[in-house]
């Protein structure tokens, strides 16, 4: 069964009995991960109980598609229902995955895990259809997203969050949600136990050296016409597992920074005041930044600018195409137009 954003909330707290599989699917391989275990906690307090716990490989289950359905139906020797895990799937998994949504026997949950595939895929479209079998979709964070994530994470701590220092996480966190919870985990930790509200200064000082570091370089070095930065930082985030999304929405960001800006002196602000504007203090580092890089650029550039790296996301939703390769071609034209 499809499940909307509600449902999918209300399944990761309580799973409906009626589920016999999940497939937990989508580009933010860091909420899959973190769905999928919550699921499975549901049913198994240690995921590592090898008991408990049956983890099957996806390229196992083409060869024995019969496999999945006897772990299902397996009797933990330690009584209780078990779990049985397949993470990393792909198309692989679906003909055993039918055959044990068309017959399921035992109690077991079965859990895929699937970051690679599309909603179009035949896997995904089997238990959107199934009665039994719930699908998940999992889309890297949006700001409302972030915005539940870092209250959830903070609140743990008993931490409030100074609003200036929420803009900033929400503007500078990355789009996996697992290097996010990570961020902020680091964040509550740096806190102590001596304060009570995180600042903004609070929030530059932790989340400053992570993700969101190499994003803004990839930004910044983009719309400088910096191409050596440009490939360097790129090769950082891609090898790091960074999705293209929150690279494209980082670019754009700064696109529309300095468009505001140029917009701001066309109607004869000065270039200090129309920068000052769009910073977080007067004596950012961006400040410096930005005003090292208007002579690059004019209002009009910088809506075409806009319109690639909106065509860019587009693509990388829709056209099937390895989206690293959209994002940098994306990046790499910008680049070379600062440079004109």
């Amino acid at each position: 069964m499809k499940l909307n954003k509600n449902d999918v909330t209300a399944q990761i707290k309580k799973l409906s009995p009626a589920y016999r599989a999940v497939l937990i699917y989508g580009r933010d391989e860091g909420l899959v991960r973190e769905r999928a275990d919550k699921i499975a906690r549901q049913i198994v307090e240690d995921l590592r109980d090898a008991f408990q716990v049956a983890n099957i490989e996806p390229d196992r289950l083409k060869a024995e598609p019969f496999l999945m359905a006897d772990e299902a139906a397996a009797i933990s020797m330690m009584g209780g229902r078990r779990v049985i895990r397949v993470d990393g799937a792909g198309e692989n998994v679906t003909a055993a995955a039918k055959s044990f949504l068309a017959d399921p026997i035992g109690d077991g949950l079965v859990i895929i895990t699937a970051g690679g595939i599309r909603a179009t895929s035949p896997l995904v479209k089997l238990f959107n259809k199934a009665k039994n079998a719930a699908a998940i979709a999992c889309y890297e964070d949006n700001v409302g997203d972030l915005q539940t994530l870092i209250l959830e994470v903070m609140g743990k701590y008993n931490l409030r969050v100074d609003p200036d220092a929420a803009s900033f996480l929400k503007n500078n966190l990355g789009g996996d949600r697992m290097v996010s919870r990570g961020e902020l985990e680091k964040l509550a930790l740096y806190m102590g136990t001596d304060k009570t509200t995180v600042s903004l200064e609070d929030a530059r000082a932790c989340v400053g050296d992570s993700g969101s570091l190499t994003l803004d370089m990839i930004a910044t070095a983009t719309t400088g016409g910096d191409l050596k930065l440009l490939d360097k930082t790129l090769f950082k985030a891609f090898n790091r597992g960074e999705s293209p999304i929150p690279i494209l929405r980082n670019l754009a960001r700064r696109l529309q920074k300095l468009h505001l800006v140029r917009g701001s002196m066309d109607q004869g602000i000065s270039a200090e005041k129309a920068v000052t504007a769009v910073v977080y203090s007067p004596y950012s580092p961006e400040k410096k930044s930005l005003m090292g890089q208007l002579g690059k650029w004019s209002t009009s550039k910088l809506g075409n600018a806009l319109e690639i790296v909106m065509e860019a996301e587009a693509d990388c939703k829709v056209t099937g195409l390895p989206t690293e390769a959209i994002c940098a071609r994306a990046c790499l034209r910008i680049a070379n137009a600062a440079r004109v």
